[in-house]
């Protein structure tokens, strides 16, 4: 069951200010201090310990919502009350909070939760580059929305649009800040009212002018891989007489047909783009609430990777986008066959070979490595 998204004045009035009374009535508590204890015990004590874990890791989101609620109060005073909010230098600002916030939020679930996140055969052309870039992403598991953000703005210096669906809008911060930047809230097709823009038309809006430093970070499967929505979107293939995309994507085992109709749309607005495809694994098991409690403490390692296709390279024709796309997204699946981490494995980085150099690195980003034997870019078919 999904619950109904409220209106807009609902969630500011109502959510947003909810979520801060909350916070400062949790600060002062005993309880605050015991939960930091239990958490500081977790990471010291190995083992599993899932209720302290969740109960240190929920308090502190709700703190680093009401953070980011209140800094984006400030902005919005500082703008005029909202007057000047969409101008260039508020937009940078609001990029700027995003960053360091998101920074906070990784240092701490990587404390907590064990997580690592390891870059491998990173094929980086496009996206170290001046060129405008559509990032299209695997979706699995919760949170790897905010790890591709987090990864655009501070490992490349990025400034991301989004596409994201609307139920996401419950949580104030996420609520606030991508709706002051360019970002696509789409609603499914169920629930969207008569007359609403498709998700494939408000992603072309979102594609248009994109600059040197943007990167539209897309997500074609819409949602994380099911068996009946991996089903429904064969079926859904071959009842269109498009047999062999649906014979490429019986053939996807980790993933799902992708739609089309959102990255086609800006490709379309933004020839001048390259594009980015991720893969990744790590969280694939983690889709219900159960899951995630199940694998706790994670002590994962997320282990991510990309192919870049320069601008030249991408199909202009539509027949041939969507087979260049069902064809990237078994690339996808396969890699993902061959690096898919055990359920049971720690969250440790393996040891990088002599002839595998570092192709990029921060302070708070991971080794990104290129292997000896990485593949090229994903070529037009």
């Amino acid at each position: 069951m999904t619950w109904r998204l409220p209106p807009r004045w609902v969630r500011r009035v109502v959510l947003a200010p909810g979520i801060v009374v909350v916070a400062v009535l949790l600060v002062p508590t005993s309880l605050l201090l015991v939960i930091f204890l239990l958490g500081a015990l977790a990471w010291l004590v190995p083992g599993r310990l899932r209720v302290p874990r969740m109960l240190w890791m929920a308090s502190f989101y709700i703190l680093w919502d009401a953070a980011v609620i209140l800094a984006a109060f400030g902005l919005w005073l500082a703008s005029g009350f909202g007057l000047l909010v969409h101008r260039p230098g508020f937009l940078h600002a609001h990029y700027r909070l995003a960053d360091r916030m998101l920074t906070v939020l990784f240092w701490q679930v990587r404390w907590t939760l064990r997580l690592d996140i390891d870059v491998v055969d990173a094929d980086l052309g496009v996206v170290l580059t001046g060129t405008p870039v559509v990032v299209a992403s695997r979706h699995a598991g919760p949170g790897d929305s905010f790890i591709l953000v987090h990864a655009l703005l501070s490992w490349f210096d990025r400034e991301p649009r989004i596409v994201l669906k609307d139920t996401l809008q419950w949580d104030p911060a996420i609520d606030i800040l991508l709706n002051r930047l360019p970002a696509q809230f789409v609603t499914p097709r169920a629930s969207r009212r008569d007359g609403a823009a498709g998700g494939s038309d408000a992603v072309g809006r979102l594609a248009e002018d994109l600059g040197p430093r943007d990167a539209l970070l897309i997500f074609p499967e819409g949602g994380n891989v099911t068996p009946r929505r991996r089903l429904a979107r064969i079926e859904a293939l071959r009842s269109a007489g498009r047999h062999r995309l649906a014979a490429d994507a019986e053939q996807m085992q980790h993933v799902m047909a992708p739609h089309s109709g959102g990255i086609l749309s800006a490709l379309d607005e933004a020839p001048q783009a390259g594009v980015v495809f991720v893969a990744h694994t790590g969280l694939d098991r983690l889709v219900t609430v159960a899951d995630i409690w199940r694998e706790l403490p994670m002590d994962k390692r997320i282990v991510m990777k990309g192919w870049s296709v320069p601008p030249d390279e991408v199909p202009r024709e539509r027949a041939a986008q969507e087979e260049w796309l069902f064809a990237s997204w078994l690339r996808i699946d396969e890699w993902i066959s061959d690096n898919e981490v055990p359920a049971a494995a720690p969250a440790r980085v393996p040891p990088v070979a002599p002839d595998a150099p570092v192709v990029h690195t921060t302070p708070d980003a991971p080794v990104v490595r290129a292997a000896p034997d990485a593949s090229g870019d994903v070529p037009p078919t």
